[in-house]
């Protein structure tokens, strides 16, 4: 899997299946059933590590973790998140990118902002480093937030995330995740922007879907609405994976009970 099928799977809308992974075996039992791309999430703070949020994760523990799934899954598109403020001036940035896709393998970077973040795109891109954009809700801005909430609800709020999305693609994105929006709104991200839109709570009708590994297999104690608990009557983990990659290319989930339509 590489930028350019990812680009092509947008216009022949083949949708993209996605799933973070944190060690090697899970990582490659998913790669097994066809998810396309593996996010090396901060949300391993929460899901692995037991922390409130993901704003503890250091640039030096996604190293770590992104090594173990670069390991398990071969030639699949491996992205690693730029953890709470690494990415907050260029040269922190730069430091950060070069360690997750020196020492950790990754094939691309992910950070979360807008228009704010368009300097650091362009620094990143400009010397080689792929980048995913992620906007709607961003979980390392939780407690400014006050908590996890469905953003873009008005025509303000979607407008401005729209006008994000598309300052970080002429900055130089590859890729973007959408977290928590109507689904209106992942719809015309999809529509509007040229790089492929990954969505999380999103809606059906993004180029992709990705889940936190967790959450599909049913080990969160309080999922949020857009999850679905693929381990439910799968019988293995193996036939869980293969359930949502299925599910995902033919567009069965998620559905609107599972979106904010």
């Amino acid at each position: 899997m590489t930028l350019a099928r990812l680009r092509q799977a947008k216009i022949d809308q083949q949708p993209i299946v996605m799933l973070t992974a944190y060690e090697a075996g899970l990582a490659r039992v998913a790669a097994e059933a066809g998810v396309d791309a593996f996010l090396v999430g901060d949300s391993l703070g929460m899901v692995v590590q037991g922390q409130r949020d993901t704003l503890g994760v250091t640039v030096e523990e996604i190293a770590y973790h992104t090594a173990m799934v670069r390991r398990g899954v071969g030639n699949r598109l491996v992205i690693a998140d730029m953890p709470f403020l690494s990415d907050a001036t260029v040269a922190r940035a730069l430091d950060a990118a070069g360690l997750l896709m020196g020492e950790g393998g990754a094939d691309m970077v992910k950070l979360e902002g807008g228009a704010e973040k368009a300097e650091i795109v362009h620094a990143l891109t400009g010397n080689g480093v792929p980048v995913c954009g992620h906007v709607g809700l961003l979980p390392q801005r939780v407690r400014k937030l006050g908590g996890y909430r469905v953003q873009g609800r008005g025509a303000e709020e979607a407008g401005r995330i729209l006008k994000d999305a598309q300052a970080l693609v002429s900055a130089g994105i590859d890729l973007l995740v959408v977290e928590c929006v109507p689904c209106e709104l992942g719809q015309a991200l999809a529509k509007a922007i040229e790089v492929p839109v990954i969505g999380i709570g999103a809606g059906v009708d993004t180029d992709g879907q990705v889940l936190v590994m967790h959450d599909l297999l049913g080990l969160t104690d309080r999922p949020p609405r857009f999850v679905r608990d693929f381990m439910n009557g799968a019988g293995s983990i193996q036939t869980a994976f293969a359930a949502y990659v299925g599910a995902v290319r033919t567009r069965r989930f998620p559905t609107e009970q599972e979106s904010f339509c």
